[in-house]
């Protein structure tokens, strides 16, 4: 029987101060094939980025060619420009064989899960332990002032009530046991059978195989 499959589209949604980077992280060193999905973005690139590597830099004309053509895995507008995920690159990924990574929000994450790759998406939303727990992480990281940490906080019940949407949901009440269950679902969901496109050919083989011995046996 063949090995190969189908990669995954890995989705990872949550509310900030979750963890949901920190798990990402960890399932990239996990898994070394794995790979996040560059987004393409109408803003100018900052000093450091690289075209290709940290994201595909279009004009905003482009950018809405491809989304009017349903190039756009998702797409947003967010304070004066536009992200998407070009569908092209994922597509070819998972034909190879390559699982690809989504770090979005629910509403990106919809998006991916109606589209045309949908048969391949596992979305994972992930929660804190509590609210009072998810203030305290935001503030010991040290990154966002006492304004930014307030607004976040606001965002985070939003972003919590579409949990339900999601194929799984892993409360990170503890960041190691959490990623052993994220390993365990991604590790499962590997091996569903649409993910396997060379079962049916497998099962054919098996088939002839039981053909010959009834009727050698006949």
């Amino acid at each position: 029987m063949t090995d190969t499959r189908r990669g995954l589209l890995v989705i990872l949604s949550s509310p900030s101060g979750a963890g949901k980077s920190t798990l990402a992280r960890r399932m990239m060193d996990w898994d070394t094939s794995l790979r996040f999905s560059v987004s393409a973005t109408t803003r100018s690139p900052r000093a450091g980025e690289v075209d290709g590597e940290h994201y595909h830099f279009v004009e905003e004309s482009d950018f809405k060619t491809m989304v009017a053509q349903g190039e756009m895995l998702e797409h947003a507008h967010v304070f004066g420009n536009f992200y998407g995920s070009p569908a092209a690159p994922v597509r070819e990924a998972i034909e190879a064989g390559r699982d690809v990574l989504f770090d979005v929000d629910w509403q990106g994450a919809q998006q991916i899960s109606n589209s045309s790759l949908r048969d391949h998406v596992l979305s994972i939303f992930v929660l804190p332990p509590s609210i009072r727990e998810l203030r305290r992480r935001l503030e010991t990281r040290g990154q966002d002032s006492d304004e930014v940490i307030s607004k976040r906080m606001q965002k985070s019940w939003d972003e919590i009530s579409h949990w339900d949407g999601y194929d799984y949901v892993l409360v990170n009440d503890d960041l190691d046991a959490s990623f052993e269950k994220l390993k365990v679902i991604v590790t499962a969901e590997r091996m569903r059978r649409a993910q396997q496109p060379g079962l049916v050919t497998f099962v054919r083989s098996l088939q002839t195989e039981f053909q010959e011995f009834e009727d050698r046996d006949a």
